[in-house]
């Protein structure tokens, strides 16, 4: 079991100290050396604040357990009802009132695409992505949600000129494996399994790689209820259970609704021996997670820091992502008062996102058209300074 080092630094001495975090049994649990660490390989390290850092892993010891009752189980079926908008084959129409006002308070990005950029003139835009429903379509099989070789050629390009992290519920080498991209940054497990670009960052010179890893010591537990979730739903036909490393998914995309009590029983039935895990509902993805202080705007924070934007006012995040579990990201953006969220959605949903896009070919269309401004741009400088080269060249000394 591998403990996750990270340098902190103290603001009052000015000394980094490696700090071996630890969360267990709702306590945390810190080591410190007040020294720079040793090399190790596969690992490196980003200076952060301690104060951050401790807030941050801080354990929500006043979670509930979760238990098997027969409230539970129909709060939690409720939830995946509300969670999963598309369920029914024949949705009802929303009145024309009520599309019109949730477009109006969340406009296509496409359409108020000068919008965006006019704001985001004279900063650094910082590109978050989700995977499932935002860079692929959703898909019945969670293990073929491949994304399109247009998609990734346009992601690619996106890379060149905007530092781009791929923020995801799934395990982060199997995000990799979809978008097979070294130069980006990845955030797995919702953000508690982060690495930077194999290559490099051509945003940041000479940085490392970034490995976070703030809830490796649950590693043990996850894979025991992996192995315990497998067993109770092989009973219920469609049901998928996917280990995420840092945290588990349970899909039931492919469940009959009519199985989702039994389901969520059956799920409720091994939860109830661990407390140290909280559930949470996605589309159609029933969520297990270690009850930190940690989630997808909480990596977007810490990305954002370890490119050395923490408190810059010349920086425009720019978060896109179809679920449940972005609202997290969406929220912080809100709350820094810099850059945008855009939801991907058909349908009108309760979100802190400011902006929205419908599917995937759509967010595809926004990254393009994203590139195709910052390449006019640079174009445009490049022109000024040859043009402010040539007048100088002509006045007298």
């Amino acid at each position: 079991m591998t403990n996750q080092n990270v340098v902190v630094s103290d603001g009052k001495s000015g000394i980094n100290m490696a700090i071996t975090a630890a969360a267990v049994s709702g306590s945390s649990l810190f080591t410190t050396a007040a020294q720079k660490p040793p090399a190790v390989p596969g690992t490196s390290y980003i200076t952060i604040s301690k104060k951050k850092l401790l807030q941050n892993l801080d354990i929500n010891a006043a979670a509930a357990a979760c238990g098997g009752g027969g409230a539970r189980i129909n709060a939690w079926v409720d939830s995946m009802r509300a969670s999963s908008p598309t369920h029914m084959k024949s949705p009802p129409p929303l009145s024309g009132d009520h599309q019109t006002s949730w477009t109006m308070q969340h406009p296509s990005a496409l359409d108020m695409f000068e919008q965006i950029t006019n704001a985001s003139k004279g900063k650094q835009i910082v590109m978050f992505l989700d995977y499932d429903g935002t860079l692929s379509p959703i898909v019945d099989d969670p293990d073929r949600a491949f994304m399109s070789e247009s998609m990734r050629a346009t992601v690619r390009k996106l890379a060149r000129y905007f530092p781009t992290a791929i923020v995801s519920g799934r395990c982060r080498d199997k995000v990799y494996s979809f978008v097979r991209l070294a130069e980006l940054y990845y955030a797995g497990s919702h953000g508690m399994d982060i690495k930077g670009p194999s290559k490099g960052s051509i945003h940041k010179k000479g940085a490392e790689a970034v490995l976070f890893q703030p809830a490796s010591e649950y590693i043990p537990m996850i894979d025991e209820v992996y192995k315990a979730l497998l067993e109770v739903t092989k009973a219920t036909p469609g049901a998928k259970v996917e280990n995420n490393k840092f945290c588990l998914s349970v899909h039931f995309r492919c469940v009959d609704e009519k199985k989702w009590i039994e389901l969520a029983k059956q799920v409720g039935s091994v939860m109830e021996g661990y407390p140290d895990l909280r559930l949470t509902q996605g589309r159609k993805v029933l969520e297990i997670r270690p009850t930190i202080k940690w989630d997808k705007g909480k990596a977007l924070e810490f990305l954002l820091e370890s490119l050395g934007y923490a408190n810059c006012a010349d920086v425009f995040p720019v978060y896109i992502g179809d679920d449940r579990t972005d609202e997290d990201a969406f929220k912080v953006l809100r709350e820094r008062g810099q850059g945008f969220g855009i939801l991907v959605s058909k349908t009108p949903k309760e979100t802190n996102a400011s902006y929205s896009l419908q599917e995937p070919t759509e967010v595809m269309a926004f990254l393009r058209r994203l590139v195709d401004w910052k390449k006019s741009a640079l174009r445009n400088q490049f022109r000024m300074r040859r043009r402010l080269e040539e007048i100088n060249m002509f006045l007298p000394n």
